[in-house]
């Protein structure tokens, strides 16, 4: 049971952050879930913002961003336990051009979803820097899921 296995890792699913534009957080089409892009919202405010200045930090701002994503998909799908694999992840990573890290920045999040989901928590991804965000975030995610 997911949320057993988030209880043993210390991890409370907050309620999910609001939309910050015109869109809705899922989409589920077929056997799919697609989650919008979820930045670092802890409460009703922004973590982590501005460029990558500690690939730790960035980890933690994309830690955030997942547990955001698994908080509107539990919203969506009523219960994490439906969700049978997790198919992909593109993460976005706030940083200047000499950047070269964001593999590291999104392994925040990929690490995290396997220790959650184990093998059904590992997924093909994308890990991409970008010169700005939304309300100037320092990560972005958004993943697509199996259910």
């Amino acid at each position: 049971m997911i949320e057993e296995k988030l209880a043993s890792l210390g991890i409370s699913l907050p309620i999910p952050p609001e939309p910050a534009g015109s869109y809705v957080p899922v989409v589920v089409s077929g056997n799919l879930a697609f989650v919008a892009g979820q930045i670092p919202i802890e409460g009703k405010h922004v973590k982590f913002t501005g460029k990558v200045d500690s690939i730790e930090a960035a980890q933690e701002a994309a830690r955030l961003c997942t547990i955001n994503a698994l908080a509107h998909l539990k919203s969506s799908l009523g219960s994490l336990d439906r969700i049978k694999r997790v198919i992909k992840v593109t993460g976005f990573v706030n940083c200047d051009p000499s950047f070269a890290h964001h593999a590291k920045v999104i392994n925040g999040a990929s690490d995290l979803l396997v220790n959650i989901f184990g093998e059904k928590g590992k997924h093909v991804r994308s890990a991409v820097g970008v010169s700005s965000l939304p309300l100037s975030s320092t990560v972005e995610l958004e993943f697509i899921a199996e259910v």
